[in-house]
């Protein structure tokens, strides 16, 4: 997933072609709740930024998007009042074996209930 989709739906969520609830806005990042919530908080962050996979970003998003980026990550989850709570996950999928669906980098914040393991034992 190297090559950037600029009709991806994150991207046309972006210039506001796509209405979404947002959650939380930043210079650098949209955070929005996910129209299929796996918990009773599931808010995915994204950044501003043409970034496919979070190595993608990691290497080419200036200091200032990825610190923007990551507060913002927290700042949903102590908002959302999970942070002080039992907890939540904070994921990311890259990839095909990852199951990423959207080539948009983003990260799913996800808490209000038991989520169990993250990935079964190998049998």
């Amino acid at each position: 997933m190297s090559t950037y989709d600029d009709q991806n739906v994150f991207a046309k969520l972006l210039r506001g072609e796509i209405p979404n609830k947002t959650v939380l806005e930043t210079e650098h990042a949209l955070a929005f709740e996910d129209i299929a919530p796996q918990a009773p908080l599931h808010v995915v962050v994204i950044p501003k930024g043409a970034y496919t996979t979070f190595d993608d970003f990691a290497a080419r998003a200036t200091a200032e998007e990825i610190a923007d980026f990551m507060q913002s990550v927290g700042r949903v989850a102590r908002e959302a009042g999970v942070a002080a709570s039992d907890g939540y996950r904070v994921l990311s999928n890259a990839g095909a074996h990852a199951e990423q669906e959207v080539p948009h980098f983003h990260m799913h914040v996800v808490g209000g209930r038991p989520l169990g393991r993250i990935l079964a034992p190998s049998a």
